[in-house]
């Protein structure tokens, strides 16, 4: 049995393990690593660490040791209540808010994960207060960020086009960001639908007076399905929205810690936008900061790091970089770039793109895929445009997986609730976006032969 085939093998059986006796699948990955790269490949302990994601390691510490201090002393309480008088009280419309907030921040340059970690503790703490699903508010986050991806002037836009250039391939820089744009909106409708948004829509408004705080401030209400499904029930009137009220402090008010906050949220967007600083070490240096002038309020911050998740999504990510290591998934690619029906070729790239890039960098992905794509390209029966805009698609639409940079922070920044259940709603929901979208994207971009 070749060694490409047992590491593929020997991830199956992680993900039983992990599903079957709830043991971290991050932990079982590293030992996996250890077993693969030792005994298969033979790495050693550095060929092995290579893979290990410090860079998301670092994001995903620093993302929410920051905006466990911004709940600690209110801020995103506020943040959340600016929100809806914003949106003169409409729930339903804060989803969409967040979904225009995050494109818009990928479209004029920002890389998706710094968007997505700006944006999803606000918006996941919105949708804990007033009892959204967790999984529409990050699927409309992460969607998203990939709707405005492919921008002309965007990160990944920029770097499929010049793949394209590279490779002398035709190409359509508005195609690719209309393609992609569509795609994700498709979705975020979707999800709304199906996750409640029809029932906040038909809510109406939460009073003005409750999105202030004044008087009590409104608390999560138990939605049948335990707090993942819709969570305000279809009746009239805008006393449903708000299932208790209790004591709170005042979260209009605009406290130094509150103000210092903020402040350091605003420095995060433009360290991350106009710098380009990397956003982990930018957000745990600021919390650091907050840290040491208000320790009263920070004080439990660090034990409200997501370290489960940041064990899960290390330790497959690593396992990750052995398969690379080993040649896995180059030998998958390549297998595949080597069929002799182009039509079929395209449709299992687009799927190899989405399964790979659900554990692995979406942009890798696309680099190494783009070229495989080159030879049949080259016959003329496959439009090329068509092509790279499925495959750009394929593999960045997936980023909801909780293995992925985005779904991580998506799992790492939801404030209460139970994060081994929503870690399986944010998998299944990737799984079956990695089925279905390749299909449709290949059906839609490909078969009809644009470019």
């Amino acid at each position: 049995m070749s060694p490409e085939l047992i590491s593929i093998l020997v991830l199956v059986v992680v993900f039983v393990i992990a599903t079957t006796r709830s043991v971290n699948m991050g932990a079982l990955a590293f030992a996996a690593a250890f077993a693969v790269g030792e005994l298969v490949a033979d790495l050693d302990a550095d060929g092995i660490f290579a893979g290990f994601p410090g860079d998301l390691f670092v994001v995903l510490v620093g993302v929410t040791y920051l905006f466990a201090i911004a709940r600690a002393n209110g801020t995103t309480d506020w943040l959340v209540h600016a929100s809806i008088r914003l949106v003169r009280g409409r729930v339903a419309l804060i989803p969409w808010v967040m979904f225009a907030i995050t494109g818009a921040l990928t479209a004029i340059g920002a890389v998706s994960p710094a968007a997505v970690a700006i944006v999803a503790p606000i918006a996941l703490s919105f949708a804990a207060r007033y009892g959204i699903s967790p999984l529409l508010m990050g699927a409309m986050v992460v969607h998203g960020a990939q709707g405005g991806g492919f921008s002309p002037i965007s990160i990944y836009g920029t770097i499929v086009n010049g793949i394209v250039e590279r490779e002398h391939l035709p190409g359509n820089e508005v195609f690719l960001f209309l393609a992609s744009l569509i795609v994700n909106l498709v979705i975020a409708g979707v999800m709304f639908v199906l996750f409640g948004g029809l029932k906040l829509w038909a809510q109406g408004a939460v009073p003005l007076d409750e999105a202030t705080g004044s008087g009590g401030a409104p608390d999560k209400r138990d939605a049948p399905d335990g707090g993942t499904g819709p969570a305000l029930s279809s009746g009239a009137g805008p006393a449903t929205a708000v299932a208790t009220r209790t004591e709170a402090p005042d979260t209009t008010r605009l406290t130094p810690a509150r103000i210092a906050t903020l402040t350091a949220l605003v420095a995060l967007v433009v360290a991350v936008l106009a710098f380009d600083l990397d956003a982990g070490l930018t957000s745990i240096t600021l919390a650091v900061i907050l840290s040491a002038a208000w320790p009263e309020d920070s004080r439990r911050a660090v034990g409200q790091i997501a370290w489960s998740t940041v064990l899960l999504i290390c330790g497959v990510l690593t396992y990750v970089g052995v398969l690379e290591e080993i040649g896995t998934i180059k030998w998958a690619g390549e297998g595949v770039g080597g069929i002799g029906v182009p039509l079929l070729a395209a449709v299992l790239l687009c799927y190899i793109g989405a399964i790979v890039s659900a554990f692995a960098s979406s942009v890798g992905i696309m680099g190494a895929l783009i070229p495989l794509a080159v030879p049949f390209l080259a016959q003329g029966e496959i439009g090329a445009v068509g092509m790279v805009a499925a495959l750009a698609v394929s593999a960045t639409v997936v980023d909801v997986s909780p293995f992925s940079t985005n779904g991580a922070l998506v799992l790492a920044a939801a404030p209460d609730v139970d994060r081994e259940r929503f870690f399986r709603q944010l998998m299944i929901y990737g799984g079956i976006v990695v089925a279905v979208v390749p299909a449709v994207v290949w059906l839609v971009l490909v078969v009809p032969g644009f470019g």
